[in-house]
């Protein structure tokens, strides 16, 4: 075939072609002919709540052999934990190379620092304490930071009218202000002083969470309160299964939408302080409508070996939380 008759074949077969798309795309609705296949769309696929556990219900202040926090990360892989909350004031070390040492024991145990477990107090009429109690939070923010821990659980405090930590449950949390304040002047307190950890919490991507932890957190109201007064996207609430005492469901429930960790309090052999019959399928509902999908870390607090209730303690939030 010579040049011409070439070019003249090749550009009749292309006018076909134009014509037949065309045809098509005139017989289809408009633009259909021009898009792409469409797959079906996926419908969401819910998965169990990640199970973590806090190396307090190893050491509950009490089990000197259990308190070594790099042992608790081994044993909670060994379980089948899914990831690791460390209590604060069981570390026996914050140098850098011990840091690093548990973050590394975790990682090669296939384990999650899940989260970090603080104690600071701000209800106080004192500038100085307050400032201590800030200074020491931001302090744990830049501990968790360094260890990977991406939420921490922080306190209001407590007034400090109660002797003592026995004397504050026998009371069932409820405890008087000090002599001339009132609870109106500890929410300013609270207030004023998570707004200074929180610029360093934004810094180091740590998710501050106000736990349901006594004083004015004894609520949800107080704990509600507090986050939606403060306003800032790195604070929202840590709700604990075990510190409601009365009507824990809808306590919970009201608290669930801010929610960014669930401790799960468990109390075989009967509670330290106290003993509450927990429902769990019905909290894990609460918070499964709620749209939470983040860990659930045990806090077993009861008089049971350790040893034995933590692996039932699993087994039993296993169940609650699957899907």
């Amino acid at each position: 075939m010579d040049r011409r008759n070439f070019l003249a074949s090749s550009l009749a077969a292309s006018a076909a072609m134009v014509s037949a798309f065309q045809a098509s795309a005139d017989e289809s609705k408009p633009g259909e002919a021009l898009q792409p296949t469409e797959k079906p769309a996926m419908k969401p696929t819910l998965k169990p709540n990640p199970i973590a556990v806090s190396t307090y219900s190893f050491w509950q202040f009490q089990h000197e052999e259990l308190r070594d926090v790099e042992k608790c990360i081994s044993m909670a892989a060994d379980w089948g934990f899914d990831g690791v909350e460390i209590l604060h004031r069981q570390m026996t070390s914050e140098d850098p190379g011990y840091l690093q040492k548990l973050k590394r024991a975790a990682f090669t145990n296939g384990v999650a620092l899940s989260g970090f477990s603080t104690h600071q107090g701000f209800l106080s009429p004192n500038p100085a304490i307050r400032q201590k109690n800030i200074d020491h939070t931001i302090h744990c923010i830049e501990l968790a930071y360094a260890l990977g821990i991406p939420t921490m659980r922080v306190n209001t405090g407590t007034w400090g009218t109660s002797k003592d930590f026995d004397d504050l449950m026998a009371k069932r949390g409820i405890e008087e202000p000090k002599p001339g304040f009132t609870d109106e002047d500890g929410f300013g307190w609270v207030k004023e002083s998570l707004e200074k950890c929180l610029p360093t919490a934004e810094k180091c991507g740590v998710l501050l969470g106000l736990e349901n932890h006594w004083g004015l957190g004894r609520t949800a109201e107080g704990v509600l309160r507090v986050v939606k007064e403060v306003n800032h996207p790195w604070l929202e609430v840590t709700s604990d299964t075990g510190n409601f005492l009365e009507d824990p469901y809808d306590r919970l429930a009201l608290m669930a939408p801010r929610t960014i960790l669930v401790q799960a309090k468990t109390y075989y052999g009967g509670g330290l302080w106290y003993t509450l019959d927990l429902d769990y399928k019905r909290i894990a509902k609460i918070f499964r409508d709620a749209g939470y999908k983040g860990f659930v870390s045990l806090e077993f607090e009861g008089k049971a070996p350790p040893m034995e209730a933590i692996p039932k303690s699993l087994a039993l939030l296993r169940e609650a939380f699957s899907v």
